[in-house]
């Protein structure tokens, strides 16, 4: 059992929760998940955060099938994006919250915008944590 709450003496959040609860007897710590594809290439033109976070939402879709989760099984995500610019973090989030990866962020959330990432002309990367069903 997963519960979401966010206590009423602090802001109300903009769709995730301050506090998640998992009952769950074991948890799943995933990877960081990157843009790369199949190949371990990084997609998408320079600049373009669109198709690495489309790439990215995939990778973290199969990597939580493959241990026998969910994205609503989430329990708690942090989202790094390679940009100062609040507007592009926006955008990236939006994005994520309009795919089928969208119940992963509904739980305790980070999202960052830092200097830089593992890979070079990688801008977005996920890292989530999942209780896996009984």
């Amino acid at each position: 059992m997963i519960e979401k709450f966010n206590p009423p003496t602090v802001h109300e959040p903009a769709g995730y929760s301050h506090v998640t609860i998992s009952s769950a007897g074991r948890l799943a710590h995933l990877a960081g998940q990157c843009p790369l594809d199949l190949g371990g290439a990084v997609v998408g033109a320079p600049g373009d955060h669109a198709a690495q976070t489309d790439q990215v939402i995939a990778n973290c879709l199969a990597v939580l099938r493959a241990a026998g989760a969910r994205p609503q099984d989430v329990v708690r995500s942090i989202v790094y994006v390679v940009s100062p610019d609040s507007a592009v973090l926006a955008e990236v989030w939006d994005r994520l919250h309009e795919s089928a990866l969208a119940p992963a962020f509904t739980t305790a959330s980070t999202l960052l915008g830092v200097a830089s990432l593992g890979y070079r002309g990688q801008l977005v990367e996920i890292d989530l944590t999942a209780a896996l069903p009984d």
